[in-house]
């Protein structure tokens, strides 16, 4: 029988704790000895209490929390502390032991219970941890925690995409579903949950060939949570807003020219954040969520009226494509907004394969393998054989010398003499690209500085790599820099730069990262990693191998000082890196 623990707050499955390394480290060392707390801010969603309760796992904590229902009574979040009737100065003396106090949805809380915590956080015996939603006012007594600087004030910024499709790979959706919601959801993981669990209810994820996840295509499901957020725009009661608010959503992914819509009611919009108007005078909506949510509640007839054909989209499709293949040819592929192929493939419309193919590619040089191959997929649902797409998905996929057969039916795929030159500087050898790949460009620089072992110089060409958004190519010049270094301090960092750098890859295998890690380790020290990396406690480790547990406890610090990291939680992916070998 399948169990799942329920989110104390939405009562719906929990999810793995993903991401927020950093904003972890930064809590827990709030709770040294020497640090008396700190305050966790950001929208309603966010991940507050979830970072906190990650926080404070196995130490001993008191948890108070407010809530809207209770504020008119005095010192209701601490009731099952205290005793009914009780002083400020009696509730500061009652709860002098209390040594880590964890304070959610500190913003709801009464005032008695708000000049509580402040009153804690002052006395300076009791460290803190509070969460406080920063779109609404909190008492005077909250915010003076971080305005009167009594704690340091972290403002938690949404969960990054690559953090939220890796959450979402663990869930089994495809890559191109995780970004469709990443976008709609802006960051609010409860809604995310909310529209994951009721598409999984529905029956609206529907499996894709040849993998084990699960795609989401067609309309958005108005959820009581998808309404709750919707209501700002259908209660918009002036003449003409609500019409104008889903002409922009009929037009999406385009945006609308100013000069075909009221004036008038677009200064109203604007002032209340609901739309935005660019320099050119386009105007679209300002949240991504709230275009699908009122296509998904208007009427059918009136929809009928306002959405345009399908071959609306085909100039805008083109130039989104002729500005991928530029930037491939220049050697640029940050991110650029591809509003209109993003929009085909989450309305289930069939996508041209020579768009496929070419963003396809541009994924894949990016690093982001399995988007990659999504994309591919998507094009070879319209024409299963299509050479592009075809060879896309077979170097998304690692399968390399099927991919070689393909490439010279592949046109428009950039299947040519410089990728193969450049395919041998990755596998580590320079000397057939030498004088051949175009002078000055970041290619040949990676190449001489391989060829010449030098370990700054690759480091060098690697970051040139990764401002251009060639993430892969960048975590491979840093990994041949590893090996290239004579200073082990110097190899060190760029170890961890390669490491960070493929994290970001997702999953992506090749020569130059296979067995990176673990290289420089003894063989007792792999072994230990190996099954640290498992799951196994030091405890474990020491039975197993007939060790105390401080000779495990002294060879893990030192694989953790080689490796360059001290996070136990990182270690699977590095043995995962080691086994895995090439692509």
């Amino acid at each position: 029988m399948r169990t799942f623990r329920q989110h104390t707050k939405t009562l719906q499955p929990s999810w793995p704790f993903t991401g927020r390394r950093d904003e972890l480290a930064l809590v827990r060392e709030a709770l040294s000895t020497t640090r008396d707390g700190i305050v966790v801010t950001g929208p309603a969603g966010h991940g507050k209490t979830r970072l906190l309760t990650e926080a404070v796992r196995g130490a001993d904590h008191t948890r108070v929390t407010g809530t809207p229902e209770a504020r008119g009574l005095p010192f209701a979040a601490f009731a099952h502390l205290l005793p009914d009737t009780v002083s400020l100065h009696d509730a500061v003396r009652l709860l002098r032991s209390v040594r880590l106090l964890v304070v959610d949805d500190a913003h709801l809380l009464d005032e008695a219970s708000a000049a509580l915590v402040h009153q804690l956080a002052a006395h300076g015996r009791t460290r803190l941890l509070v969460a406080a939603v920063d779109e609404v006012p909190a008492p005077g007594a909250v915010a003076r925690l971080w305005t009167g600087e009594l704690l340091p004030r972290l403002a938690l910024a949404p969960l990054p995409r690559e953090d939220t499709a890796r959450l979402l790979a663990a869930a089994g959706l495809e890559p191109l579903t995780a970004g469709r919601l990443h976008r709609v959801c802006r960051g609010d993981l409860r809604l995310l949950r909310d529209l994951v669990g009721a598409l999984a209810a529905d029956g609206r994820l529907t499996p894709v060939e040849g993998t084990d996840a699960r795609a989401w295509r067609g309309p958005l499901p108005v959820t009581p949570a998808v309404r709750e957020r919707l209501a700002p725009l259908l209660a918009r009661s002036a003449p003409g807003e609500r019409a104008t608010l889903e002409r922009l959503a009929f037009a999406e992914p385009l945006p609308l020219p100013m000069a075909g819509l009221d004036l008038g009611v677009l200064e109203h919009l604007e002032a209340d954040g609901l739309i935005e108007v660019d320099d050119r005078g386009a105007v679209t909506l300002a949240h991504p969520l709230h275009g699908p949510a009122l296509r998904a509640t208007t009427g059918r007839l009136r929809a009928r009226g306002l959405a345009p054909g399908a071959d609306a989209y085909g100039a805008a499709l083109d130039a989104e494509r002729r500005t991928l293949v530029e930037r491939i040819e220049r050697l640029d592929v940050r991110p650029v907004p591809t509003p209109v192929g993003e929009w085909l493939v989450a309305e289930g419309m069939p996508l041209p394969p020579g768009y496929a193919a070419v963003r396809a590619r541009y994924a894949r040089l990016r690093g982001e393998v399995r988007d990659a191959a999504a994309w591919a997929r998507e094009g070879l649902r319209r024409s299963p054989d299509d050479p592009g797409c075809r060879f896309e998905l077979q170097c998304a996929q690692g399968r390399s010398d099927e991919a070689v057969g393909t490439r010279g039916r592949a046109a428009g795929t950039g299947g040519d003499e410089v990728h193969v030159l450049y395919e041998a500087v990755r596998l580590g050898v320079p000397e057939p690209a030498a004088g051949r790949l175009p002078a000055g460009s970041v290619l040949a620089r990676h190449a001489e500085a391989l060829a010449h072992g030098d370990g700054t110089a690759l480091d060098q060409a690697a970051e040139a790599l990764q401002e251009r958004g060639l993430l892969l190519f960048a975590a491979e010049a840093h990994a041949q820099a590893v090996r290239a270094h004579r200073d082990p301090r110097a190899a060190r960092r760029s170890r961890t730069r390669a490491l960070a750098l493929a994290g970001r890859c997702q999953g992506a295998r090749t020569p130059a990262l296979a067995g990176l890690t673990l290289d420089e380790l003894t063989s007792r020290q792999r072994q230990i990693v190996t099954l640290a990396a498992a799951g196994l406690s030091n405890r474990e480790i020491a039975e197993r191998l007939t060790l105390s547990v401080r000779t495990v406890g002294n060879h893990l610090y030192g694989a953790y000082t080689r490796l360059g990291t001290g996070d136990r939680e990182a270690l699977p992916r590095l043995v995962e890196q080691r086994v895995a070998g090439p692509a």
